[in-house]
């Protein structure tokens, strides 16, 4: 069994070996390691190698076979090599010999050879260096214009050379060191462009700023109607400059050239010209910073950022222009400042919306112009309210309508500026109320309210050309003759055709239709009239120390400016071109001011003429106590009476209704104050001596009644003022007792007038007297009897005053 055992694994070992072998054998040399170490790794290494030897030795055999086999086949061969050898030398031979002649033969080929090829390198390089200058050249030319163009500071070419040369020359140059100098330095071109055309547009609109009023006085000039008429403001499409700013509206071309003129920035003269001709508002202006600075910034794609920096930096300057002087409204050269400004900041704002595309549009032009707008109402309506002198005013009117017209010939809505001069129109006319005022009191406190003396035919045009007065019995009088008022009147109607033309002036210009103007004034006049005018009357009647006189012509003077109303109709319908008869039509209410004012005359002549007669009664000094009277009338009476009829003589111009009326009221004042003086409280006691003395100062009233001191009256009319007098005197002096109680309150009772109440006041007073021995003297005898006769008449007396009580 072990035999069997060894034999088969001696068989396995030589299977093995053999498998080796055969890898070996086939295999390449690279990788026979592995196959190697197995055979190393195994136990049968000394039976391998000898597997290994016999095998080498089988290869020997093989070999030395077919070395055997091909042997005389290479003797062959190397025998015919030795024969051709002597023929290879000889043919070397031959061939050095060819060689060396053709080297002979072509060393001056090889040098003309070497010398074109030195020639051709040569040409390479010209052409290359050629082709290099081509494409440099235009680098350093473009650099060179660059350089050129911003010396010259045409800085949008500049920018257009900058950018030709970083895109289309650069690139072509290739890689050199001064293109990349240059590539370097282009930035900081861009950065210095930039900023120096934000410099200029700094200074272009600091310029712009100062010379705003300048720009805005020379729109207004084109507009002016007191000037010779000027072309209008230039239309959107008519805006551009001409040749001395802006030119004709320039594009930018193929080389690069500004859109327009490349000049400094600012206004290009604002000295005045001395030519008739009045250049555009726009004409002063050189807009091209502007436009150079939009175009530079579109470029460099920074174009919101210079949008958005122009408009701020406007509407800094919007406020700016906005807030007036604190001391504007003190003359009007304040205001055309004001107004200057804001025309100017406006005109260059709409220049530059029409020519310009896109850096303002019409709604921040519309929104700077709303926010102008009621900073300028709210301007004027507060330093208008300074202003009290009406030239000043009108004045503002006039400016503020050629403001108006100015922008709105550029396109801007000016309705409100309007309507706030229809609200100034109110201001105006309280203040030429005030002036007028002042105009009417001066005329009152001049007139010397005296008939106006009339010397010749002159005088006479001359006045009725200031006044409508027309009198054909004043006429027909010879020369010198006396006009019936005072010189107030034809002052008075000048300046109420003054006032309707200042009305007018201001009416002017503010689109109104002659209806509206011609209601305007009316309202005006009537305030003048109704308020003005009628408190300066009243002021003139009521003030201290005015005389009758005085009065007296007052009362003409009003009656004739009443009947001059309608011809102030007519005038006002006149000037304004709308019939009288119109529609709607206000009327004047001047015959109702006049007529008050001449009530209140009236009114004042009766008070003061009252007053007279008091001051006479107060030099009343009757003695109550006297035992006979006298036979003639008190003298502070026959004082009074001269008074009266010196008085009542002036009263001939009055109509003869208001000199009765006066008459009447004085007679009825007398009768009235006599009888008070009777029945005062401080008389206690009455005498018959003194009743007596008492009736001839009533009938001395009484005749002054019948003279008829004022024409007019039926019959004794004015003797009924003294009749209450007359019947108590009557009944005391005639003692008609009987009569007087028995018809009383009958109607035809003789002693109608007379109370119970005043004949028991004067009957007590009697009776003091009659008990101290004064009245009734020759009675002595009989006084019991009288005094018991007195007693039963008072008593009577008391009963009829109860009766008529209850």
């Amino acid at each position: 069994t072990d035999w069997l055992k060894n034999a088969e694994f001696i068989v396995e070992i030589v299977a093995e070996h053999e498998r080796i072998l055969r890898e070996i054998e086939s295999t390449d040399a690279n990788c026979i390691g592995p196959t190697l170490r197995s055979v190393y790794d195994g136990q049968e290494h000394g039976l391998f190698m000898e597997k290994l030897d016999g095998r080498i030795r089988n290869h020997d055999r093989d070999i030395e076979k077919m070395c055997n086999h091909h042997f005389q086949g290479f003797v062959d061969s190397i025998t015919e090599l030795l024969k051709v050898r002597a023929e290879a030398q000889k043919l070397k031979s031959q061939v050095t010999d060819t060689n060396q002649r053709l080297q002979d033969d072509g060393k001056g080929l090889v040098s003309c050879m070497d010398d074109l090829r030195r020639c051709r390198l040569q040409q390479r390089n010209i052409a290359t260096t050629i082709d290099r200058l081509t494409h440099c050249l235009p680098v350093l030319e473009m650099y060179s214009k660059l350089q050129e163009q911003m010396r010259l500071k045409r800085y949008y070419p500049a920018l257009r050379t900058l950018e030709q040369l970083e895109q289309t020359c650069l690139p072509r140059a290739g890689q050199y060191r001064f293109c990349s100098i240059m590539a370097e330095n282009i930035p900081r071109v861009r950065t210095l462009i930039k900023d120096t055309a934000m410099s200029q547009l700094r200074d272009f609109l600091e310029s712009i700023r100062k010379h705003s009023n300048k720009i805005g006085e020379t729109a207004m000039k084109q507009v002016c109607p007191l000037s010779r008429p000027l072309s209008p403001p230039l239309s959107p499409g008519r805006r551009l400059r001409k040749e001395a700013g802006l030119g004709a509206a320039t594009e930018v071309d193929g080389h690069g050239s500004s859109p327009v003129t490349e000049q400094d920035s600012g206004i290009l003269d604002v000295e005045d010209d001395e030519d008739d001709e009045v250049p555009g508002a726009q004409e002063l202006v050189d807009f091209s910073p502007v436009y150079c600075c939009l175009h530079i910034y579109t470029v460099l794609g920074a174009r919101e950022e210079f949008e958005n920096y122009y408009r701020k930096q406007r509407r800094k300057q919007a406020r700016l222009v906005l807030q007036p002087h604190s001391n504007m409204h003190e003359t009007l050269d304040g205001y055309r400042r004001f107004f200057n400004q804001i025309i100017g900041f406006f005109v260059v704002e709409d220049h530059i919306l029409h020519t310009t595309q896109g850096l303002v549009n019409r709604a921040y032009v519309e929104e700077l112009w709303e926010l102008a707008l009621s900073k300028t109402i709210a301007a004027l309506r507060t330093h208008s309210s300074y202003c009290s002198d009406p030239d000043l005013v009108l004045d503002l009117k006039n400016l503020i309508v050629l403001f108006a017209d100015t922008l709105q010939g550029y396109g801007f809505p000016v309705s409100q500026l309007f309507d706030m001069l229809l609200e100034m129109r109110e201001q105006y006319g309280e203040i030429l109320l005030k002036k007028w005022n002042l105009t009417f009191r001066q005329a009152l406190d001049q007139d010397n309210y005296s008939p106006i003396p009339v010397a010749t035919e002159e005088d006479y045009r001359q006045f009725s050309s200031q006044f409508p007065f027309q009198d054909p019995d004043l006429d027909k009088l010879p020369f010198p003759k006396k006009l019936p008022f005072s010189e107030f009147v034809p002052k008075v109607y000048c300046q109420l055709k003054e006032f309707i033309y200042a009305c007018l002036k201001y009416s002017e210009d503010l689109h109104l239709s002659s209806t509206e103007v011609d209601d305007m004034i009316r309202k005006s006049t009537n305030l003048l009239l109704t308020r003005t005018l009628s408190h300066c009357l009243q002021y003139a009647i009521k003030k201290k120390n005015v005389g009758l006189a005085e009065l007296v012509q007052l009362i003409l003077n009003t009656t004739h400016l009443e009947a001059s109303c309608v011809y102030l109709e007519g005038f006002i319908s006149n000037i304004t071109d709308v019939p009288p008869d119109t529609a709607n039509t206000t009327k004047l209410y001047g015959t109702s001011t006049f007529k008050d004012a001449r009530h209140a005359a009236e009114e004042e002549i009766y008070t003061n003429l009252n007053a007279k007669i008091d001051q006479f009664l107060q030099l009343a000094d009757y003695d109550w106590t006297a035992a006979q009277g006298g036979g003639a009338p008190s003298d502070y009476l026959s004082d009074l009476i001269a008074f009266l009829c010196s008085t009542f003589s002036v009263f001939t111009h009055l109509p003869g209704k208001v000199a009765q009326t006066a008459c009447m009221s004085a007679c009825k004042h007398l009768a009235s104050s006599l009888l008070r003086l009777l029945l005062q409280p401080d008389v206690r006691q009455v005498s018959l001596g003194a009743m007596q003395q008492f009736n001839n100062d009533v009938k001395e009233c009484e005749r002054f009644a019948r003279t008829d001191p004022v024409p007019g009256f039926q019959g004794d009319t004015l003797l009924l003022a003294f009749s209450d007098l007359r019947q108590l005197l009557d009944l005391f002096i005639q003692w008609d007792w009987s009569t007087y109680l028995a018809d009383y309150g009958r109607p035809t009772c003789r002693y109608l007038r007379v109370s119970p109440h005043t004949a028991l006041v004067l009957l007590e007073k009697m009776k003091d007297t009659s008990r101290k021995g004064t009245m009734f003297a020759q009675f002595r005898k009989n006084e019991r009897d009288k005094q018991k006769l007195i007693d039963t008449v008072v008593k009577q007396l008391r009963n009829l005053i109860s009766a008529h009580q209850t």
